[in-house]
């Protein structure tokens, strides 16, 4: 599904992610020093993935966002989950995972057109707030989203059954 384009001296159109962009989506998890650890890309693994995603598509609210330039080709990515919940008054919130540009198309502000789509998606869908974690070790990662305006206000915790 085609959700929105936006206009500069390149066309960026951005559109959920289907099963056939599981191997490429996987492809940018693993293209750098974190996900190379964790992510793989051998036919071996392929089940795993697919199998997430389409655990994914039965969850209402829970897409991969992806910017393609004008072949369908992926520029990058954002998994948005949409999370009803209880707390601030039954506020409903946007979860942001998976944050991923290709290397070829770093510096042109995808990461930047990307993060704002997920933004207008979450508003639209009545989210209060927007949050995302991202590892200590990615200085650059942390500076992009403080320049977007996202405040380091809480500590992340995470517990590992692996």
């Amino acid at each position: 599904m085609q959700i929105d384009e936006m206009k500069n001296s390149d066309t960026v159109v951005f559109r959920y992610a289907g099963r056939e962009d599981v191997s490429t989506i996987v492809a940018l998890l693993a293209d750098d020093i974190l996900g190379a650890s964790r992510e793989s890309d051998n036919d071996l693994a392929a089940d795993i993935y697919y199998s997430a995603f389409d655990d994914m598509q039965t969850q209402n609210g829970n897409h991969y966002l992806l910017a393609v330039d004008q072949n369908d080709a992926i520029l990058g990515c954002i998994q948005l989950t949409l999370i009803p919940g209880l707390s601030r008054a039954g506020m409903k919130r946007a979860q942001i995972e998976g944050v991923r540009v290709a290397k070829s198309a770093r510096g042109h502000g995808i990461g930047g057109k990307l993060m704002n789509e997920a933004h207008k998606i979450a508003l639209e869908n009545g989210c209060g707030l927007v949050q995302l974690t991202t590892d200590r070790t990615r200085d650059d990662a942390l500076r992009f989203y403080e320049e977007l305006g996202y405040e380091n206000s809480h500590h992340g915790l995470k517990l590992s059954f692996k």
